[in-house]
């Protein structure tokens, strides 16, 4: 149940259009509904400006397409992270609006796809080419929390001159998602140009010493660039929301 659903049934029932026994049926699955495998939360746009985000790793196909049909009987956007291609198929005939990205390895279904919040884009920035699969997943978790948002690839600190000539893009953004691997720098050279949020995302992307990431990350919460955000190891997903609850809503 999204806000703009809720306050669309409320009008409904003020104006006598619709009978106060259909709005309560309507309302009945919230704040949840137990399919047994999974307790779908109906409640959590309300709470949080966003549905409920399905974790696809860990899942079958079988759990995902009940926990996806129940979203779609809400009416409610679906967004679906860490999906393979097997169940990503399953989930493509079962439904035939959901669409999948497999470089971000996401999947989404609903109005996420259509109109964007009244911000600047977001700039989505990545060190080098092998960590665009983490952008990716960061980018398309913006769409579907309706923030525009701006690739800038390849500018890391080992030609940092690429970074400059995109300087204008960073200044102007509302915030700023950087991912980096190896000894994890780049957020703190973005740190220190732009006054906008600044989220850094370690990768696992590195040699032996990288530690899967865990160099960069701990690289990154020792920042001598103030206040950046730091999110874990290929998480660009959780650096999209953490975007999402520093700027503003839609009403």
């Amino acid at each position: 149940m999204t806000p703009d659903r809720l306050r669309d049934l409320l009008q409904r029932v003020q104006a006598g259009d619709t009978a106060l026994d259909e709005a309560l049926n309507e309302l009945r699955s919230l704040p949840f509904v137990d399919l047994g495998i999974a307790t779908v939360d109906h409640h959590r746009a309300l709470r949080q400006g966003v549905p409920e985000i399905i974790y696809g790793e860990g899942k079958t196909a079988e759990q995902l397409v009940l926990i996806v049909a129940e979203q779609e009987r809400a009416g409610e956007d679906v967004f679906v992270t860490r999906l393979s291609e097997d169940k990503a198929s399953v989930l493509g005939a079962r439904f035939a609006a959901f669409r999948y990205n497999p470089l971000a390895r996401t999947g989404v279904m609903g109005s996420a796809l259509g109109s964007l919040r009244a911000v600047a884009p977001v700039a989505v920035v990545c060190a080098g080419t092998s960590d665009l699969s983490v952008a990716e997943e960061a980018i398309e978790t913006l769409a579907a929390v309706r923030l525009p948002s701006r690739r800038i690839v390849d500018v890391g600190v080992a030609g940092i001159h690429r970074l400059f000539a995109r300087r204008v893009e960073l200044e102007t953004a509302s915030a700023v998602i950087v991912i980096a691997g190896m000894e994890g720098a780049l957020p703190s050279v973005v740190g220190g140009l732009v006054g906008c949020p600044v989220v850094a995302v370690p990768t696992s992307v590195g040699y032996g010493a990288a530690l899967g990431g865990v160099t960069a990350m701990l690289a990154m919460l020792t920042s001598c660039a103030a206040g950046v955000t730091v999110v874990n190891i290929d998480n660009g997903f959780g650096a999209a929301m953490a975007v999402h609850r520093m700027l503003p809503r839609a009403e």
